[in-house]
C-alpha cells in the first residue's frame, strides 16, 4: 500500500518559511523512497496565497485548514487543527520544518494522536528493509540510526540544512481543505504581538554567500580580508565556537550546534578545521570552499572545493581576483 506523508508548512507575514521548501523537498524524497505520494498542510486564516505558493511544487494534494482562531500561531489552535485531522486520515508521516514553533507543539500533537516522534532528522535511508531515520545527539557531536517502532503515524521534524529546498520538484498541485479538521477550532492563548528578541542581531539564515572563520584566522585584527571579501561578494561574515570564545566576532556570528544553522548558496571555511559541532550548522550549504592548511582537516571531507595553504595569502589573492573579475 502507498504511504501517506504530509508536510505541515510554517509561514509568517503571508510568506512560506525558507525551511517549508526544504521540508517540501525532505517529504518528495521521502516519498519516492517508501513509495507514496507527499501532500503540503497549510493551517492559517486566509490561506489562498500560501496554499497557491505550496501548489507550485510536484506534490498530490496541498490542504488546507482556514480558520480566524489560526491567524495566529498558538500551541493549542494548531495542535487542535491537526490531532482530529491525523486521527481521521492516518498518514504514515506528517513532517515538520524543526522550527521553535514546530518544537513548540508538535511532541503535543504526538502525544494527542498516539504517534512516533522523531525530532531533528538529516536524512533517511532503506537498509535490510527497514526504514533508518539519522538524527543528531549529544548536541551533535554523535549522529543516530534511529528505526522507529510500533504502528501508527510518525511525527517527524526536518533539521535546518539537511535538505537543500533546491531539491524540491516544481509542478501543479490541486489544492482544497484538510479532510477530517474540525470546524470549531480555539486558540489556547491570546497573542497581544510579537517582537525579534535578536533586535540587531544578525540572521545569517538569510544570507546567500557566508564566510566563516575559525581560530586559523589569528585574531581579530586579521580579519580585514575576510571582511573585504564577503563585502566584494554581498554575504556576511560568520565564524566558529573558538573565534567567538575569544571575542574576535560577537556570539550571533556563530555557526553550528550552538549557534545558527545556516544552508547559504555559498559557504567558505577559512582557518576552520571542521568539528562536527561546527558541521552540523553549515552541511546544508548548496557549495562549499574550504581553505586550510592542514590537508587532512576534517572540514575537507564536506567541501566541494579545497585549497591547502595558509588563509592569510589565499584571502588576499581571492580579494585580488574578485576585485579584477568585477573590473
Amino acid at each position: 500500500m502507498a504511504k501517506k506523508i504530509w508536510i505541515v508548512l510554517q509561514h509568517r507575514d503571508g510568506v512560506l518559511h525558507r525551511m517549508s521548501r526544504e521540508a517540501i523537498a525532505a517529504g518528495q524524497q521521502l516519498a519516492a523512497l517508501v513509495g507514496g505520494e507527499a501532500e503540503a498542510v497549510v493551517l492559517g486564516a486566509e490561506t489562498a496565497g500560501l496554499a497557491a505558493e505550496a501548489a507550485k511544487y510536484a506534490l498530490g494534494a496541498v490542504h488546507t485548514v482556514d480558520h480566524p482562531a489560526l491567524a495566529d500561531y498558538t500551541p493549542g489552535a494548531y495542535g487542535g487543527a491537526l490531532a482530529p485531522a491525523i486521527r481521521a486520515t492516518a498518514p504514515d508521516f506528517v513532517l515538520f520544518p524543526h522550527t521553535y514553533q514546530s518544537v513548540d507543539y508538535f511532541p503535543r500533537l504526538a502525544q494527542a494522536t498516539d504517534a512516533g516522534l522523531l525530532p531533528e532528522i538529516t536524512g533517511f535511508r532503506q537498509e535490510g528493509g527497514d526504514l533508518l531515520f539519522s538524527r543528531p545527539i549529544l548536541g551533535g557531536k554523535m549522529v543516530a540510526q534511529v528505526r522507529v517502532k510500533g504502528e501508527g503515524p510518525v511525527l517527524l521534524s526536518v533539521q535546518s540544512g539537511a535538505f537543500s529546498a533546491d531539491e524540491a520538484t516544481a509542478g501543479t498541485a490541486p489544492v482544497g481543505p484538510l479532510a477530517g479538521a474540525p470546524t470549531e477550532i480555539a486558540a489556547d492563548r491570546e497573542i497581544l504581538g510579537t517582537e525579534d528578541v535578536g533586535g540587531d542581531q544578525v540572521d545569517l539564515t538569510k544570507v546567500d554567500t557566508i564566510i566563516a572563520v575559525g581560530r586559523g584566522i589569528g585574531g581579530e585584527d586579521k580579519l580585514g580580508p575576510a571582511r573585504e571579501l564577503v563585502a566584494l561578494l554581498g554575504g556576511d561574515i560568520a565564524a566558529s565556537r573558538p573565534v567567538i570564545d575569544n571575542g574576535w566576532l560577537p556570539r550571533d556570528r556563530q555557526i553550528g550546534s550552538s549557534g545558527q544553522t545556516v544552508a547559504p548558496k555559498l559557504y567558505i571555511a577559512a582557518g576552520i578545521s571542521g568539528a562536527i559541532q561546527h558541521l552540523v550548522g553549515m552541511k546544508g550549504s548548496s557549495v562549499v570552499v574550504a581553505i586550510n592548511k592542514d590537508p587532512g582537516a576534517p572540514i575537507f571531507n564536506v567541501a566541494h572545493y579545497g585549497i591547502v595553504g595558509d588563509l592569510h595569502e589565499i584571502l588576499p589573492a581571492l580579494v585580488a581576483a574578485v576585485k579584477e573579475a568585477k573590473a
